[in-house]
């Protein structure tokens, strides 16, 4: 059912719709090597094939699975040679490529010997070598929704040629629809699984009662589903875009987004621990101290999963999840410790005053270590008037905290300290 023109494809209207800058091109006539960035089964092989055969390109095909980067290059290289007609290399999973393999196109596009065109899972800016990158465009492709989901699997039904137009069928309502949702917008999954129940579907019906139509129904769907979730990557894109919705949803105070989106991860498959430590980090870099209880409780959680496992673990999790979400929320800590690392690379350098340091050796307390150092708790109101920065860096300021939750009572703490320091009333005077 691979669509063999561009009236035939389905979805990637973005790009492929009037006026859009796809088929801007494919109109101009003049093709540009490309890279197609999307998730599987959205399209990215039927479209190179579609662009090769509207635009007369020789069209060659390559899997970076299983070609070497030595049969590319002799084929290049007779291209080169013998022939002058427009010549179109399809590179499926580019990205498995290394730099050096990666590099070994570029001479080849930069002289016109071929048009490229790539596909990939992964993000380019990260899988993708720069200088291919700047030789061609990238396009990104998206996936299926479940109604051109539905599209595609009903030409699958009703096609005579290449789907099953030759065969009788009832169809339940819902089948479409729960293969269509359970594809997850991957176009050949849902082919894979309408065929599965098909074929199932044909056979039991030409043995219990030859000539009837075939039934497609719910329960036969549910057999050939069973046991079936949700894909969930890993290792890929899917895993960095998911964890940071999760942290984006807390950091917005959204607890039931938080939890759908926790959910997805572990239903999918996602190490819980490895959400207990962004948890963590949450804690700190969005909450702070508005919660000093936050640290506590996702701590806590982490203990939880580390000891109880899966699935006993992820109400832990969703504790968690909903107290950092409803939580008040400051990243004046975040912010303070920026600031405060920056000036560790700058004045990285400056050396620590000779009263800060500790006398640990008779030697260093000749040097001068440690003298005019004046101890808090020998003063009056724990405080005197004593810096502590580099003599270079006196006056630097990072931490402002909000006035939300706790940070406010920390507010009025280093407010009071600070008087305190500036000689106002317990003003330091020995005991």
């Amino acid at each position: 059912m691979r669509p063999r023109a561009l009236e035939e494809f389905v979805g990637q209207s973005h790009i492929l719709g009037p006026d859009k800058p796809l088929r801007i091109l494919l109109d101009s006539g003049h093709l540009p090597s490309l890279i197609f960035w999307g998730p599987p089964g959205c399209g990215k092989s039927s479209l190179a094939r579609i662009i090769s055969q509207r635009l007369g390109f020789s069209f060659r095909f390559f899997s970076a699975v299983v070609s070497g980067i030595r049969e590319l290059k002799d084929l290049f290289a007779r291209l080169e040679a013998e022939t002058q007609e427009k010549n179109l290399v399809f590179i499926d999973e580019i990205h498995r490529f290394n730099k050096a393999q990666q590099d070994a196109f570029l001479p080849y596009v930069e002289k016109g010997v071929i048009t490229l065109i790539g596909t990939t899972t992964l993000n380019p800016s990260f899988s993708i070598v720069s200088p291919l990158l700047s030789r061609s465009r990238v396009f990104i492709l998206n996936t299926l929704d479940e109604g051109e989901i539905r599209e595609v699997m009903k030409r699958a039904l009703d096609d005579p040629e290449r789907g099953y137009g030759g065969i009788r069928f009832t169809v339940e309502p819902e089948v479409m629809e729960i293969i269509a949702h359970y594809a997850q917008g991957d176009c050949r999954a849902a082919l894979n699984a309408l065929e599965m129940l098909v074929e199932s579907a044909r056979a039991s019906t030409e043995a219990s009662s030859p000539g009837e139509a075939v039934a497609l129904t719910r329960a036969r769907l549910e057999a050939v589903f069973e046991g079936r979730l949700p894909e969930y990557d890993r290792d890929g894109e899917g895993h960095y875009n998911l964890i940071s919705a999760l942290h984006k949803s807390i950091r917005g105070s959204d607890p039931d987004a938080s939890l759908y989106w926790l959910a997805r991860m572990l239903e999918g498959g996602e190490d819980p621990l490895y959400i207990a430590r962004r948890l963590l980090r949450v804690a700190s870099e969005d909450v702070g101290l508005a919660d000093p209880q936050a640290i506590v409780i996702a701590n806590a959680a982490q203990e939880a999963v580390h000891f109880l496992g899966m699935p006993e673990g992820d109400l832990a999790l969703a504790q968690t999840v909903v107290y950092l979400a409803t939580a008040p929320k400051s990243n004046e800590i975040y912010t303070a410790y920026t600031k405060a690392r920056e000036d560790a690379h700058e004045h990285g350098a400056d050396p620590v005053p000779l009263y800060l340091r500790n006398p640990v050796t008779s030697l260093m307390k000749k040097a001068g270590y440690g003298d005019g150092y004046m101890y808090p708790h020998d003063y009056e109101g724990r405080v005197v008037s004593q810096e502590y920065f580099p003599t270079t860096m006196k006056g630097r300021k990072y931490y402002i905290p909000s006035e939300f939750g706790f940070e406010k009572t920390v507010g009025q703490r280093i407010k009071w300290w600070e008087e305190k320091r500036r000689g106002g009333s317990g003003s330091a005077q020995q005991r």
